[in-house]
């Protein structure tokens, strides 16, 4: 099952094709709409987002809300230590 997409607040890329080709595009943040959405999507104080491609071909920002297994795993055994503290 996949999860819904989450767009990014405040973050526009656009890709200009008569761009040379080193030039990947172009990032532009609105500041107090990023601001909130960091705030809100935060997590060990990273903020993790991919620049995707729409059928439309248009370019958008979505929260990368990918989990390895590993740190899934690490995050339930964090969880089960609290459970065994002595007091």
């Amino acid at each position: 099952m996949s999860k819904e997409k989450v767009f990014a607040n405040g973050f526009i890329f656009k890709r200009k094709e008569s761009a040379p080709e080193f030039v990947v595009g172009r990032l532009s943040l609105k500041v107090d709409e990023a601001i909130a959405f960091m705030k809100q999507h935060t997590k060990d104080g990273w903020v993790n987002l991919s620049v995707m491609k729409a059928r439309t071909g248009n370019f958008y920002v979505e929260l990368d809300t990918f989990e390895s297994k590993d740190s899934v795993a690490k995050t339930e055994d964090k969880s089960d230590d609290d459970n065994d503290l002595p007091f």
